[in-house]
């Protein structure tokens, strides 16, 4: 018999609740026994988390239909699920994102998967499944130089908390290093000293070391100095970074703190931690920094997500077409034109040569 659904939220399509996941329903051994597997195995409690939270959402979804045994689910279904995905609208009536649709059908490919391994079933109905394809978007938001400046400086120097968000916040933007991968810093990860800022386990299960610059530093010490001693309580695990409290900072703490200095010069764009990310990358290659680096420096393991940059730097980009496009209000004249068509030329091909082809 189904479950009687809460009558306030009819609003929202069946299958998708993400809290009420179904208890008893006899998937979840499957489940379980699987995320048991996958941690054993080396993947990140992080990864296994998201991973159960898509799969218990099509538990619920099963148990609405009465689905209850792994070898009853079959390719029709999934794609009946992968339906219910596209056609769900969330509290704001805003669509579930492609990403978000890919991130949940690619944890039930895992998933079959596994148990295809495990003999629960003789062949995978995900096998042959066709995904959404990821998009290539463009960031949102790319904040400029003043934009950031202005974000930072709204930290007030006169308060511990104050102290602490500017450091946070020129961490965020010299490095452009992620959330998770801030709430993770540890003490002995940053050197201010040498300037190095070490990244363990980062996404990917990667380590990485990077560089800082020197104004972080500057703050990184003021923070470590005046703020952490008289903030830190209760067992001092070393994290790097504490919230009002003194404990370690969760993902939701920073993100709304970021969130708030980044609203208040008037941008509204979800993933403000992120916006410092982009910024740096962005700025960084406007300043010529070779690609390979910022690869290396936002921990990318194809180039291909960091050319993404490339479609956003706009400097050269405006100054090619204001010196070559017919319509500009100014021209070269006399013998200036041969020299200034000549450099433009080779900045032009550089450029072209960092976008590479679409």
């Amino acid at each position: 018999m189904s479950r009687v659904l809460n009558p306030k939220r009819k609003h929202r399509r069946k299958g998708l609740n993400p809290h009420d996941p179904a208890p008893g329903h006899p998937l979840h051994v499957y489940l379980d026994a699987w995320c048991d597997w996958a941690l054993a195995a080396g993947f990140s409690e992080h990864t296994m988390s998201t991973r159960r939270f898509a799969v218990q959402r099509f538990i619920v979804w099963c148990d609405e239909r009465s689905i209850a045994k792994p070898a009853e689910i079959t390719r029709p279904m999934l794609e009946r699920y992968q339906r219910t995905l596209h056609q769900y609208r969330k509290s704001n009536g805003a669509p579930l994102s492609v990403i978000a649709q890919l991130g949940m059908l690619t944890s039930l490919v895992a998933w079959f998967r596994w148990m295809v391994r495990q003999n629960h079933l003789l062949h995978n109905p995900a096998a042959d499944l066709e995904l959404p394809k990821k998009p290539k978007a463009l960031p949102k938001t790319i904040l400029t130089v003043q934009q950031v400046e202005t974000i930072i400086n709204q930290a007030d120097p006169a308060t511990l908390l104050g102290i602490r968000n500017r450091a946070i916040m020129e961490v965020f933007y010299s490095s452009g290093i992620r959330r998770m991968e801030m709430l993770h810093l540890k003490l002995y990860d940053l050197d201010t000293e040498r300037g190095t800022l070490m990244i363990r386990q980062g996404k990917g299960s990667k380590d990485r070391f990077l560089p800082i610059g020197q104004r972080a530093c500057k703050w990184a010490d003021k923070y470590l100095t005046d703020v952490r001693p008289e903030i830190v309580s209760g067992h001092d695990d070393q994290t790097l970074f504490l919230d009002d409290f003194g404990q370690p900072m969760s993902a939701r703490f920073v993100g709304d703190l970021m969130r708030r200095h980044v609203e208040a010069i008037g941008i509204t764009t979800p993933g403000a931690c992120h916006v410092f990310r982009h910024a740096m990358a962005t700025h960084m290659l406007e300043n010529g920094a070779d690609i390979r680096f910022i690869q290396a420096m936002l921990g990318h393991a194809n180039l291909e997500t960091t050319q993404i940059y490339t479609h956003v730097s706009m400097t050269k980009l405006k100054e090619i077409h204001n010196a070559t496009h017919p319509a500009r209000l100014e021209r070269v004249r006399g013998d200036q034109s041969g020299a200034a068509g000549a450099n433009i030329n080779g900045e032009a091909q550089t450029l072209l040569d960092a976008l590479g082809d679409d």
